[in-house]
């Protein structure tokens, strides 16, 4: 083991922490629209929303468990940040000139529930899925890329989508709805990450290539509410 990260900043780890808050913020504006495809009901969420799994992937693979969990603290603070904006606009007074206040209020309006879901559920599904990713790269050596990213996505997306759909839509949509949007947004997302893994497997060679590191957490604090990154890291 060698710490070749000490000293210096990856070069594009905060380019990948910004197109990853991107798709947290413009997931939830999306998922306030229930869409149907075919016999599936999911939320508009789902045509982005997936993708900050693969990041979340990337991520942990490359750049360690910790660097992973400092992007899920700043994509959580984002998430807050959204939430308390839309509420206070909403409950601002409008401006006579303007006649919008019940379309905001039907769309943007719903997203506080809809991000305090997201929050909760973001949170919870994220960490497990970096947790699992990280320890399974332990286990495996670093081999086998294709079975950690999909091991990790199916228990992070399992909890991610129950809590989600569950606490966005409880009440507002039958049960027997949200039973259905939950299976098929998982099955969703699962297949999505399948599809997506040769992808990821150029996007990890590259990256690990471009920075020069292969981060393995056997050091690493599993703490989810630490967010100093460690300054040693184990690089094979």
């Amino acid at each position: 083991m060698q710490d070749k990260f000490q000293g210096r900043e990856p070069k594009y780890y905060d380019i990948f922490t910004g197109l990853f808050v991107a798709i947290l913020i413009i997931s939830e504006i999306t998922s306030t629209k229930i869409v149907s495809l075919g016999f599936i009901q999911t939320a508009g969420a789902a045509v982005l929303f997936p993708i900050s799994y693969i990041f979340s992937d990337i991520l942990t693979e490359v750049y360690g468990y910790a660097r992973a969990r400092r992007v899920m603290w700043i994509g959580f603070a984002s998430l807050v940040l959204l939430s308390a904006v839309l509420l206070i606009v909403e409950y601002l007074p409008p401006s006579p000139s303007w006649h919008n206040q019940a379309a905001y209020d039907a769309i943007l309006g719903f997203v506080p529930r809809i991000s305090l879901a997201s929050v909760i559920a973001y949170w919870a599904g994220g960490f497990a899925n970096d947790l699992v990713l990280a320890k399974m790269k332990l286990l495996t050596k670093g081999k086998y890329l294709w079975t950690r990213t999909v091991g990790s996505t199916v228990v992070g997306q399992a909890v991610d989508t129950f809590l989600f759909i569950g606490i966005a839509f409880y009440g507002v949509l039958p049960n027997a709805v949200i039973l259905q949007i939950i299976f098929s947004f998982y099955l969703f997302k699962c297949g999505y990450e399948v599809v997506a893994t040769p992808i990821t497997y150029f996007v990890v060679n590259n990256l690990k290539k471009a920075e020069g590191l292969d981060v393995f957490d056997y050091n690493t604090n599993f703490n989810p509410f630490k967010f100093k990154v460690e300054n040693k890291v184990s690089v094979e």
